[in-house]
């Protein structure tokens, strides 16, 4: 590991210490917080009697298909979008100020067409996503070497052979930026409309926990979703630094 990535790992390995400590001497009451030590142990015995698999399951099958959405979607709206600079060009101030909009106050419209169930969810995690892994196309497209594309047309490369073989490598690093945030955004969105909408998942049960004060259920869960994202966005930092490192290796 790198001194970077020591120094990261100390801070956060400081902040859950410092928690604990607050925690275990009363500064933070027990109804406010359990310690970070207790909710692990919450979550153990969560995981340890089953009733974490079915809210789990739910809720990262949405997460899952919101994120394939946004990534396959965005991906290809950016392609196409590139390709017609004068529609860039009036969409850019739409994609600018997208996310000022709150995607909530469309629910009632989401519910009366699709219904209670799991769609409108995977819609507005969608949603979230989407716009992010478009925003960094674009930008990766941007940057394309224009040899590599002069290259492309005396090669005869049809509009699918380039976008595979040349822009789709070229703008990799960009599009990794877009897939990491269409993971946090399509966690944030099903999640949040589990919160208000769903009758089942992680936001359902960690909503009713804190209903009904139970704060060790509510803490595990929320330990659970922190550490899963953490995980998932560690893993495809990893991958993206092995990556660049290959293509700098191949220059």
């Amino acid at each position: 590991m790198s001194k970077v990535g020591w120094i990261r790992l100390a801070i956060v390995v400081g902040a859950v210490g410092l928690l604990e400590i607050l925690c275990q001497t009363g500064v933070i009451r027990p109804l406010t917080m359990i310690p970070p030590s207790r909710m692990a142990v919450e979550l153990w015995k969560l995981a340890e009697s089953g009733k974490l698999a079915p809210p789990v399951t739910k809720t990262l099958g949405n997460v899952a298909a919101a994120f394939v959405l946004s990534v396959t979607l965005g991906f290809v709206a950016g392609l196409l979008i590139h390709a017609l600079p004068r529609f860039r060009r009036a969409l850019d101030p739409l994609l600018a100020s997208y996310y000022a909009v709150p995607f909530f106050v469309f629910y009632p419209v989401l519910i009366v067409i699709f219904g209670m169930s799991d769609l409108p969810i995977i819609i507005i995690g969608f949603l979230f996503g989407v716009v992010a892994m478009i925003i960094n196309t674009l930008n990766g497209l941007d940057r394309v070497p224009p040899v590599l594309l002069k290259v492309g047309r005396m090669s005869r490369m049809g509009p699918l052979q380039t976008a595979l073989l040349i822009k789709l490598p070229s703008a990799a690093p960009y599009l990794f930026t877009g897939v990491k945030l269409a993971v946090a955004y399509s966690f944030i969105g099903v999640i949040a409309s589990e919160f208000i909408l769903s009758g089942a998942g992680i936001g359902y049960d960690i909503a009713y926990a804190y209903n009904n004060f139970d704060n060790r259920t509510m803490y595990a869960l929320m330990l659970f979703i922190l550490t899963t994202v953490t995980a998932v966005n560690m893993a495809l930092y990893i991958w993206e630094q092995r990556m660049l490192k290959r293509r700098q290796g191949g220059r």
